[in-house]
């Protein structure tokens, strides 16, 4: 008896030893694949900084405050750059955050059968698929010329504005925040309605059994519970905003000058990383890494914002 007892414990065992090989070897692929993305990320940083020192050692932190770039002369500045890449990537989070997060709703709460509601989101997540320099050619071709006397009319109507106070051209701040909003729509929709979705059904139907309307459920109760993956997305495409390329190369203008008017051609980091780099040497070169070095900066200190609002929504919740 105390053998057979012995067997049925050990063929028990068998299966949970398996299981704990597999969830070790499982831990141990993730840990390596988070290290060698982590010595990734610092082999670019490396050799970022290796080719922009001698910028860095002619500039300084002038660099970030200078507006003037001339291969000629050798004088390189990027503050009209910065200013581009806040501005534009400011202009898409005011469009797209309140469009992606009321479409994330209208997604996740059932508003449509679901013969409409599964092609629609399946559809919008596609966008995210699109590359960029298609969005830039569909900008180019069709946004802008669509859009030429709506700004036109914005113009004539609001022109005494600084922000609408030059002319409408074809390459401008204005169009490149629209083509960018539209460009991280689908990530602020997928990740908010994902977010949405997982909050548990019983804080909404607790919340109507209290007497709260539809509405009163979802802007009082689901939407705080799931506001830290809510600004989790918001940041992720604020990331990609700021270091979008070829579609903002193809519609911003390119103009180093730092204007306040919306209309006006302006730059950005990317764009101008994009525009040169292949006609570049010497300390141009190193002056466009040490500006890849800024953004990437940028996009880091975004990053840690949002890891700081996500944790701090997360302690609330």
């Amino acid at each position: 008896m105390t053998t057979l007892l012995r067997k049925s414990l050990i063929k028990a065992e068998q299966p949970f030893s398996a299981v704990r090989t597999i969830d070790r070897i499982f831990w141990g692929l993730t840990a390596a694949s988070a290290t060698a993305l982590a010595l990734i990320l610092v082999a670019i940083t490396a050799e970022l900084v290796n080719i922009a020192i001698p910028a860095m050692q002619a500039f300084g932190f002038k660099f970030l405050l200078a507006s003037q770039w001339n291969p000629v002369e050798n004088t390189y500045g990027i503050l009209p750059q910065i200013y581009g890449t806040l501005v534009s990537s400011a202009i898409a989070l005011i469009l797209a955050v309140p469009l992606g997060i009321g479409v994330a709703i209208f997604l996740s709460e059932n508003f449509l059968p679901n013969i409409i509601l599964i092609p629609t989101a399946f559809l919008i997540e596609l966008l995210a698929a699109i590359p960029s320099v298609v969005y830039g050619l569909w900008g180019i071709f069709v946004f802008i010329p669509a859009t030429v006397p709506f700004f036109e009319g914005v113009h004539h109507l609001l022109g005494w504005l600084p922000l609408f106070g030059s002319e409408p051209t074809t390459r401008a701040m204005l169009p490149t925040g629209i083509v960018l909003a539209i460009m991280i729509l689908p990530t602020i929709v997928a990740i908010s309605r994902d977010t949405l979705l997982s909050v548990p059904p019983q804080l909404r139907q607790g919340a109507m059994a209290l007497g709260a309307t539809r509405w009163e459920a979802i802007l009082g109760v689901i939407l705080p519970s799931g506001l830290s993956g809510i600004v989790g997305s918001i940041m992720l495409a604020l990331g990609r905003a700021l270091g979008e390329t070829m579609a903002t190369a193809m519609l911003i203008g390119n103009a180093n000058r730092i204007s306040v008017s919306l209309f006006e051609p302006a730059s950005t980091i990317a764009s101008l990383i994009a525009n040169q780099f292949s006609e570049a040497s010497g300390l141009q070169v190193s002056s466009l890494l040490y500006a890849g070095l800024v953004l990437m900066v940028l996009t880091l200190l975004v990053n840690i914002v949002a890891e700081v609002i996500i944790s701090r929504f997360q302690q609330v919740e």
